[in-house]
């Protein structure tokens, strides 16, 4: 079984930066799949971003060039930073790690594992 405890959201103006951990117990098998995902108020959870075991990352397009993931394996935790924030990436944002899938999409379907989420509030 996996746990997946995130912390770092806040609120920032716009063009702020904020780095959100997930701190992961367990082992998380396959191809040690983890991802960022997140959901604003009335809307659908969508995809960020997503990273392999080997490091090798994948973005949404509304992200990329202001996101980076990353991972530490030996601490097993996952970090997103976030910087030149707009209001539009305000949302719960929950880390997600998948012990079955044979890649590592933004794709929700493909995880199996969740954390409770931490909030990020982006004004204007």
């Amino acid at each position: 079984q996996v746990q997946l405890v995130e912390s770092g959201g806040g609120s920032v103006e716009t063009g702020g930066s904020l780095r959100l951990s997930c701190a992961a117990s367990g082992y998380i098998g396959g191809r040690g799949c983890m991802g960022w995902f997140r959901q604003p108020p009335g809307k659908e959870r969508e995809g960020v971003a997503s990273i392999t075991r080997d490091t090798r990352a994948t973005y949404a397009d509304s992200v990329k060039g202001r996101f980076t993931i990353s991972r530490d394996n030996a601490r097993n935790t996952l970090y997103l930073q976030m910087s030149g924030l707009k209001p539009e990436d305000s949302a719960m944002y929950y880390c997600a790690a998948s012990s079955t899938a044979l890649v590592c999409p933004t794709t929700r379907a493909a995880y199996n594992y969740w954390g409770q989420g931490t909030q990020v509030t982006v004004s204007s």
